[in-house]
């Protein structure tokens, strides 16, 4: 039987698609000027629109994306913050987020707005690269979190190093 068609029955006598038990789910919420998480960059599986001002996106097991998470209050930013995840097969090891279910891996977190524009400028040159970020290297992600928590720009990520990943990828399966 192939894992699309395979079905499993819930404790409560439901009928759950076991694709849907294994995505990442996160709650994404737009308040304009108020509350906004949105994901930067990651390759949609799935998404549910529960409003007008929420919805769920969900990522298929493997898969990087980004998470910008921000508020505010009458004066101003109160809480700004990215993590690049990549979305855990069910039963894996995983760090927990308040609007991802049920985690996934943390290649970064940055708090405060100017860390998370570092973040967002090396996303926009990997895009300039014609690189979908959701393709990089892992360990990239790692590097720019450790050298902008030190407080060091990270190194530009280039068409040579995406090369030997995929290479290395490839090797690996």
């Amino acid at each position: 039987m192939r894992i699309e068609q395979a079905r499993s029955q819930s404790v409560t006598g439901k009928t759950h698609d076991l694709r849907t038990r294994a995505l990442t789910h996160v709650e994404l919420i737009w308040i304009e000027g108020k509350i906004e998480y949105w994901i930067r960059f990651g390759r949609v599986a799935k998404e549910q629109i529960l409003d007008r001002h929420r919805r769920v996106v969900s990522f298929a097991p493997g898969s990087v994306f980004a998470l910008v998470r921000w508020r505010s209050n009458d004066y101003g930013t109160i809480f700004s913050r990215i993590d690049i995840l990549r979305a855990v097969d069910p039963g894996e090891p995983h760090q927990t987020l308040p609007c991802v279910r049920p985690g996934g891996e943390s290649l970064l977190r940055l708090t405060g707005w100017s860390k998370v524009q570092q973040v967002l400028q090396a996303t926009d040159t990997i895009e300039a690269l014609g690189i979908n970020p959701a393709d990089v290297a892992q360990d990239y992600w790692r590097h720019v979190h450790n050298r902008i928590a030190a407080g060091e720009p990270p190194r530009v990520y280039t068409i040579q190093r995406h090369m030997a990943w995929i290479k290395r990828r490839r090797a690996s399966q």
